[in-house]
């Protein structure tokens, strides 16, 4: 298991993710995602009208060979396509009660997503 501090995190790389494919870590609306070509992930609510999107790598792992930045891999980029502008989330219920007070509130929270594909890692 090879231990790497990325920006105040550790992401451990473990056996199975180093394999043949390509993989990065990318910063997107300030959380980071570990993904690779052809996967879909969904993220926090892009701005309307936002079709694909250019992000720099913040670590680059390649087979046994990683990169890391200072803050981003010079040289490599990953591109991303909009699949969905807007996701609906799971319904949750966030419930205040006390008892024998009459004290009973329910309120509902679903966040929104934008769904995105990984085109390409270079």
């Amino acid at each position: 298991m090879i231990l790497l501090l990325v920006f105040d995190r550790i992401i451990r790389v473990n056996s199975y993710i180093l394999r043949n494919e390509m993989k990065a870590v990318v910063k997107i609306s300030g959380k980071q995602y570990l993904v690779s070509e052809k996967e879909s992930l969904l993220v926090d609510l892009l701005p309307e009208g936002t079709k694909e999107l250019t992000l720099d790598a913040l670590l680059v792992i390649d087979g046994d060979k990683i990169k890391v930045g200072t803050p981003t891999v010079k040289g490599s980029s990953v591109k991303a396509k909009v699949v969905e502008a807007e996701v609906k989330g799971d319904k949750l219920r966030v419930i205040r009660y006390k008892s024998k007070k009459r004290v009973h509130k329910e309120t509902g929270h679903r966040q929104k997503y934008t769904k995105i594909e990984i085109t390409s890692i270079k």
